[in-house]
């Protein structure tokens, strides 16, 4: 758990609490249906990722689900619902350069501080994409994972081409997306979709998050800036722009601040973004 809580944000499928150390708990609360994904689940999941874009003082997220799993998926009523007739193709970009869908995967790459996610239970399918958008995942050793879609005849649609680039080696991927066949969370870490196991998933996420909550928040959210443009930028521009994220943080406040909170051994005492 964070730090006392200073700002509470709640509903019946998505709690948000921000404790005095900038390290948001976000959590699926969805726990009778194993945090499976529902119309109502993305719309909820979407408001936080926004609620979190907002938020002043954050300095990291640790994202996890409640109950017996990280999140089970799609929810398999979805199967018998009929959309409505104002619902948006999938094909129209309704958030940015995304469908809801692929938005409520995705939108943990775009927030602008680190999103680590604590993995337990079951991780399948949407949810799986949703872990996958984080910067780090820890997850149970014992965790069931599997790219599902293809169970249903289906491929996967929520991001997960995109945020799978650069974690999975080609042909191991394309194994696990045609079979969907089920792997722990030991053999996630082997594949690359799981940063570490540990007995404890959110204890851990929680010591990271901390660590990172330490660090200048100018120059952590640069350096996920510089991340997310890694794998589709010239290396032009990618050295251009390592240059433009160092100019404007040298000599900062914070910046300097880091510097004599090492020197003097202390704890730092920055300025928010």
């Amino acid at each position: 758990m964070s730090a006392t809580a200073t700002t509470t944000i709640a509903n019946d499928r998505v709690s948000i609490e921000l404790g005095e150390d900038g390290v948001a708990d976000v959590r699926f609360v969805r726990a009778e249906k194993m945090n499976a994904l529902d119309p109502e689940m993305f719309e909820r999941i979407i408001e936080a990722g926004h609620a979190l874009q907002r938020m002043k003082g954050l300095r990291a997220v640790v994202l996890s689900g409640e109950g017996r799993a990280f999140c089970a998926g799609l929810d398999l009523s979805n199967f018998a619902r009929k959309p409505p007739e104002d619902e948006p193709a999938l094909t129209e970009r309704t958030y940015g350069n995304a469908n809801r869908p692929q938005q409520v995967a995705t939108q943990w790459r775009k927030l602008p501080v680190p999103v680590i996610a604590a993995i337990h239970g079951v991780c399948f399918g949407g949810g799986l994409q949703i872990a996958s958008g984080a910067d780090i995942r820890i997850a149970h050793p014992e965790t069931r994972m599997a790219i599902m879609e293809m169970k249903w005849g289906l491929v996967p649609d929520m991001g997960g081409y995109v945020l799978w680039r650069g974690l999975v080696r080609d042909d191991v991927l394309r194994e696990l997306i045609y079979t969907n066949r089920e792997f722990n969370g030991a053999e996630a870490q082997a594949l690359g979709l799981a940063t570490y196991v540990d007995d404890n998933p959110r204890e851990r996420a929680f010591a990271i998050a901390r660590q990172i909550a330490l660090k200048n928040p100018h120059a952590i959210r640069a350096a996920k800036r510089l991340q997310a443009g890694m794998w589709e930028r010239e290396t032009d521009a990618i050295l251009l722009e390592e240059s433009i994220e160092q100019h404007g943080i040298m000599r900062s406040r914070n910046q300097v601040e880091a510097v004599m909170a090492e020197m003097e051994r202390r704890k730092p005492n920055f300025e928010d973004v």
